[in-house]
């Protein structure tokens, strides 16, 4: 009789597998070992009398891996590697084992319920009786099971690696083939290994690069370098629904605020017009034109203006969009003072963003006697802003209202909302004003060209995710 080994730690359920490669069959197969001895079970032998499927990824839950972690944990002697050596990550463990009637698979997986437990140190009389109406011998064996490298997640790898207590989060933001990382200073030392792991265990990352401690905030893209991979930095990804490609060490694009973009272009309606005054590679513009609005986009960095243009060929909306390359406050002096009254004429929604949230509420005070006095009285509605700002006080809502209405040089409390954008760190929001910008100062005497001649100065951000 033919009999395939199926492997289990105390605090386990033994697995039953289904000698199929159904999926369907596979759905059927409840319980749980870790995952290294599913692996070596499932591989068919050198006579190939085994056919089961590989599927030990798949059926190991997260939460089991705790009960395993004697089974993960790799040889001393990789403790504090710099160069990765995978060869090093081998060990065997000795591990207690039934084996079963290839033949009787099918019939066990059928029978077992979330419910029926089989332990080595004792049986129940129902799972005495189960097993041996399968014809499984109440055998417990040990088995010896090598481990290897191929066998551990990230995670695990890292934890033997780096030095005991210190963090070894191996968290990263993926933007297309690209893992960003934002290593601590007690990483750096292993950063080329962390990168290798990374690309390693991460199916489609082929390159993984490091952020370093500045940000350029004249064209919001952070130096960064190559940690493993090709070094190939033009990405192409996907956010809902919308695909857009861009290089991404000239420009600047953060995955996490996928959630916020969307929220937003929900807010418009076909026939609206969308000015976005710092557009980057078009996460509002792109959608808002797919939409059915009509837009102008801006953006001071030259790489971001050229994706900008790609990205709307790409989707098909370059009809929709018209592009500017030109600082923020000379846009909204500018082409935004131009189309502005036609736009207000009509009965379209007009919807100014201002996504620079190191910057943007500064910039308020460009639309302060933007429009003629005299045109006041022949619109139909008035723009509504939606401006980003970072807060580090203890009340980011006020904060972000007064700090809007001191640019605007009038009263917000009341006349708008605000949203929470995201935490980007310890004690640091990215939040979200929207207002409709008031006539008092849309229609003002006193303009931003008299009472503020000159942007703020350039500033230099730290890295702690001066996102978009």
């Amino acid at each position: 009789m033919r009999m395939a080994p199926v492997m289990f730690r105390s605090a386990c359920r033994i697995l039953t597998f289904v000698n199929t490669q159904s999926s369907a069959n596979l759905q059927r197969v409840s319980q749980l070992v870790p995952r290294a001895l599913l692996k070596q079970a499932c591989a068919p032998s050198s006579s190939g009398q085994l056919s089961l499927k590989a599927c030990a990824r798949e059926l190991m839950p997260e939460q089991s891996r705790g009960a395993d972690s004697a089974l993960y944990t790799p040889p001393a002697g990789v403790r504090g590697m710099t160069s990765l050596d995978r060869e090093a990550f081998s060990w065997t463990v000795s591990v207690p084992a039934l084996r079963i009637p290839k033949e009787v698979l099918n019939k066990l997986a059928a029978a077992a319920g979330p419910g029926l437990r089989f332990l080595p140190s004792s049986f129940s009389g129902a799972e005495a009786e189960a097993l041996q109406k399968a014809g499984v011998p109440l055998e417990v064996q040990n088995y010896e099971l090598r481990m290897t490298y191929e066998n551990l997640k990230s995670e695990e790898v890292l934890r033997a690696v780096l030095p005991e207590g210190q963090d070894v989060t191996s968290g990263f933001s993926r933007v297309g083939h690209i893992a960003h990382m934002n290593l601590r200073e007690h990483q750096l030392p292993y950063k080329n290994l962390i990168g290798q792991v990374i690309m390693d265990k991460t199916p489609g990352i082929t390159c993984v690069v490091n952020k370093t401690n500045t940000i350029d905030s004249t064209y919001r893209n952070f130096q960064m370098e190559v940690l493993a991979g090709d070094g190939n930095m033009v990405a192409k990804v996907r956010e809902n629904g919308v695909t857009y490609e861009f290089d991404f060490s000239r420009v600047y694009w953060n995955p996490r605020l996928s959630t916020e973009h969307e929220r937003v272009v929900e807010l418009l309606r076909p026939g609206d017009t969308v000015l976005d005054v710092f557009a980057g590679v078009g996460p509002f513009a792109v959608p808002a034109a797919r939409r059915g609005c009509s837009v102008l986009a801006n953006d001071l960095n030259p790489e971001s203006h050229r994706w900008l243009l790609h990205n709307c060929k790409l989707n098909k909306v370059d009809g929709k969009v018209r592009a500017f390359n030109m600082d923020g406050r000379a846009f909204i002096r500018g082409p935004l003072r131009e189309a502005l009254p036609a736009l207000l004429r009509g009965a379209a929604g007009v919807h100014v963003v201002m996504n620079l949230p190191a910057l943007a509420l500064e910039f308020l005070d460009a639309f302060r006697g933007l429009l003629d006095p005299g045109l006041s009285q022949d619109v139909g509605g008035l723009p509504r802003v939606h401006c980003y700002g970072f807060s580090k006080q203890d009340d980011p809502h006020r904060d972000v209202v007064d700090r809007a209405s001191a640019s605007l040089g009038a009263p917000l409390e009341g006349r708008c909302s605000v949203h929470l954008v995201r935490n980007v760190a310890p004690n640091k929001e990215m939040m979200c004003v929207s207002f409709a910008l008031p006539k008092e100062v849309l229609f003002s005497n006193h303009s931003a060209e008299t009472d503020s001649p000159e942007e703020p100065p350039t500033k230099k951000q730290k890295s702690d995710d001066t996102a978009d």
